[in-house]
């Protein structure tokens, strides 16, 4: 799928990895672009059009699929992120908060738009993962859970949706210079790299994409025996 004249839903696209999106998605020849947000005053993008959208409100969610019947590709940018170990106090509470953004606020706009995509002939589902998918490091387990079940996730909407022949691709990314990386001492890539690489893979019909050396070094490390996931302490 290209993203020349296609019509595009990018959730949490009022700042960080899905303004980036956004803004791509238009220079790369997108009809339209719908950013969703909480509070669609603080889209300020030219040429976006805002949308209400709180992912963990079902009605909000019901809404925007219905008000956005064009829609062709759906991108499932938000998330949010808490630093909590599993076995730290309030970690239960912590990690479900997580959860209900992370994996059932993209559980419920792909249920919501996958008869949009359908009725569009198909088109494309993009979900932002990470890294953390596969890795869990102590400070931030609940937020590595949220993903690797977001990741399992991605996989069964690809199976589900292949018969409307729905393109559904994960992103698997490192750390990004975001707003909801700040304090992290790590390297990290900007979200122009992130989302150019990720439209490449995207437009070139991938199923997958590991953006940045680190994260394909980790995933090759997936399968080494032990995996490179078993002792990692980052």
């Amino acid at each position: 799928m290209k993203l020349k004249d296609s019509t595009v839903f990018v959730t949490g696209a009022n700042r960080g990895l899905g303004l980036e999106f956004a803004r791509q998605a238009l220079a790369r020849g997108a009809r339209k672009v719908y950013a969703g947000a909480r509070d669609p005053s603080t889209v300020t993008l030219p040429g976006v059009i805002p949308v209400q959208l709180d992912v963990n409100d079902p009605a909000q969610v019901a809404a925007a699929a219905a008000a956005c019947g064009d829609v062709t590709l759906v991108i499932n940018n938000a998330g949010i992120v808490t630093l909590k170990g599993v076995l730290d106090e309030d970690s239960v509470a912590a990690t479900q908060r997580l959860m209900e953004t992370n994996l059932y606020g993209v559980m419920r706009v792909s249920q919501a738009f996958a008869p949009v995509l359908g009725n569009n002939g198909g088109g494309g589902m993009l979900n932002v993962l990470s890294v953390s998918s596969w890795l869990s490091a102590p400070v931030l387990a609940a937020y590595s859970i949220t993903k690797a079940a977001a990741w399992s996730l991605t996989n069964a909407l690809r199976n589900e949706m292949r018969e409307q022949q729905t393109q559904v691709l994960g992103l698997h990314v490192g750390f990004i210079d975001t707003d909801m990386t700040k304090g992290f001492d790590a390297d990290k890539m900007t979200p122009e790299f992130v989302v150019a690489r990720t439209f490449d893979a995207f437009e070139a019909g991938a199923s997958e994409v590991s953006v940045g050396d680190w994260t394909q070094e980790i995933k090759r490390g997936l399968s080494d025996e032990p995996g490179v996931y078993i002792d990692y302490q980052r």
